[in-house]
């Protein structure tokens, strides 16, 4: 399905990418069924928790340093604003930045707006803002409430387009539409790609770099520098000026698939600008891969490969030290999709065995239409490989860990990683998406790990004396238990 930015809304994964929240199989079954056209969603009959695709548009957004975010809703649901806050002072200060908030606001939409509508409280919201911070840009995300009442939220911001000299840019986020909360970064950029982005006046030497918070900043500058490029980090702590040009830059590449998928094949389908469809830089199979596609969008192959025989026989033998240390280690991966499947390679080239992978959620194409390369490599590295998808279900999880016991959990999910200690299996969150990254990202990380295994005092002590909330019975369940059959 191609992308439409003449659209006001992206559609959702479970449309556009085949997505699924429920899945128990093998790697192998999952690729064949994806290829095949044969993969059925399966439904659970009980859901515990999980997460909102407007707190992911929101969250995104928010970190445009000169952007404002209004949020059609109960006040409520802003409440992910704290984390984005505290996410964005970080980012700050890693970059020695004056510390500073978002800009965020809430309609808090009650009872009587449900019933009479409130466009003129948004109307009063966007122009206090704008009269308050004046942004560049203004972003308004809906909600469950404002879209089940039908709040013409397009017409409003068509009707206030005179009065505010800066774009007015919808986000259609709401959380019911979709089970698979990665639709809102696919929201949050289909709204850059229709009010920031402006069509090319000129080609520069840029690379747009899709990213969370950018925390390898320094090292990507160095490494691209090699190849006489620079990073324009997207979208966190960057203008809307620098966004606006993105159809101006040499090629696109993402640190994550699941996150730059949209936007990656959106410029390329739009603008002509190359976007880099390979593993994540995560580990030494996926750097080369990255790197290869980069080198290969910008007509530096030469540079890129003499780059990777450097630092391939540079870190081999703190590799090889590593794998002796860590062979034997048992693992279980619990991350997004895109995440999960690469960590399944970087512990593999580490010499640790991954027991089970669980993914939040499994997209059968991305927007160029193809398999993830992610997943397609682990299928053929490790056919037999137990995968399943629960959209971040902590009591599927526990049970899994529960029965397998693994040395160790690896989950880019901190909540769930602490359950895992909890159980008395150590665990690593991976809350920096450059944990891992590149050819120092691996070793840093193996150490990290054997640090980990070395000292498993704190899951034990916290296993001691922690009491689970889940009963004997259902810890003797399968995992799945409350899974629907499979689809035949």
């Amino acid at each position: 399905m191609a992308i439409n930015i003449r659209n006001s809304e992206a559609p959702i994964r479970e449309f556009r990418l085949g997505a699924i929240s429920g899945y128990n199989g093998t790697v192998t079954d999952l690729v064949e069924k994806s290829s095949g056209c044969s993969l059925k969603n399966r439904e659970r009959c009980f859901s515990q928790s999980t997460s909102c695709s407007a707190g992911c548009a929101q969250g995104y957004l928010s970190g445009i340093i000169d952007a404002a975010i209004i949020n059609h809703a109960p006040v409520g649901c802003a409440a992910d604003a704290i984390y984005s806050n505290v996410t964005n002072k970080w980012g700050n200060s890693i970059r020695d930045w004056k510390h500073k908030n978002i800009h965020f606001a809430s309609t808090n939409l009650n009872e009587q707006d449900t019933v009479f509508g409130a466009t003129g409280k948004l109307r009063q919201t966007i122009e206090e803002i704008y009269q308050r911070y004046h942004p560049k840009v203004i972003f308004v995300t809906t909600s469950c409430v404002s879209g089940i009442i039908g709040e013409d939220i397009q017409s409003t911001l068509d009707e206030l387009a005179d009065d505010i000299p800066v774009p007015l840019v919808p986000v259609f986020c709401e959380g019911f539409k979709s089970k698979v909360w990665a639709s809102g970064f696919d929201a949050a950029f289909h709204a850059i790609l229709t009010g920031v982005v402006k069509p090319p006046e000129k080609k520069t030497n840029f690379v747009n770099m899709i990213n969370f918070r950018g925390s390898a900043r320094k090292e990507i500058i160095e490494m691209f520098a090699q190849f006489g490029v620079e990073p324009l980090f997207v979208a966190p702590f960057s203008t809307v000026e620098q966004l606006s040009r993105v159809s101006e830059s040499a090629a696109t590449v993402s640190i994550c698939g699941t996150l730059g998928s949209y936007l990656g094949n959106g410029l390329e389908q739009e603008y002509g600008v190359p976007y880099v469809k390979s593993l994540q830089p995560h580990g030494v199979a996926g750097i080369k891969s990255w790197l290869r596609g980069l080198g290969q969008a910008i007509g530096k192959e030469t540079e890129v490969e003499a780059y990777i025989a450097k630092e391939e026989e540079r870190i081999a033998p703190a590799l090889e030290k590593l794998r002796a240390k860590l062979r034997g280690t048992k693992a279980v991966v619990g991350m997004g999709p895109s995440y999960g499947h690469n960590y399944i390679r970087v512990l593999n080239e580490l010499g640790i065995e991954v027991i089970w992978g669980a993914t939040w959620h499994y997209d059968q194409q991305y927007d160029h239409g193809a398999l993830p390369e992610s997943v397609k490599h682990v299928a053929q590295t490790q056919k037999d490989l137990p995968i399943s998808v629960c959209d971040q279900q902590n009591f599927e999880i526990i049970n899994l860990l529960n029965r397998l016991r693994p040395d160790i959990y690896i989950s880019r999910h901190s909540g769930s990683a602490m359950w895992a200690n909890k159980l008395g299996i150590p665990s690593i969150p991976i809350i920096d998406e450059y944990t891992a990254f590149g050819f120092n990202g691996l070793i840093s990380f193996g150490q990290r790990i054997h640090d980990t295994l070395t000292n498993r005092s704190f899951a034990k002590n916290l296993a001691k004396r922690t009491r689970l909330p889940y009963t004997d019975w259902w810890m003797k369940q399968n995992h799945f238990a409350l899974l629907e059959e499979a689809a035949e």
